[in-house]
């Protein structure tokens, strides 16, 4: 009988858990930056636009946020836990 090599679980960087999500079809979704402060001198339309998010585009960010947030296509969101 064959020895089985126990597989390890990667650890999910939580940084990156908590700033991108993933849509059904898989794209990887980002927020805005510059949200926390100075935001009473912005005009509503750049204040609206900062609360949409955007697909990650970059081929390389993709592949860096995939190696920190491993789990993040099978969750979807944030792991469980």
């Amino acid at each position: 009988m064959a020895k089985k090599t126990k597989k390890y679980k990667i650890k999910t960087y939580k940084a990156a858990a908590k700033r991108f999500r993933v849509t059904g079809t898989g794209k990887i979704m980002r927020t805005k930056g510059g949200k926390s402060h100075l935001r009473r001198r912005r005009s509503k339309r750049a204040r609206a636009k900062l609360d949409k998010m955007l697909v990650v585009t970059s081929a390389g960010d993709r592949r860096r946020i995939a190696r920190l947030a491993p789990y993040l296509k099978r969750y979807r969101a944030n792991p469980p836990g």
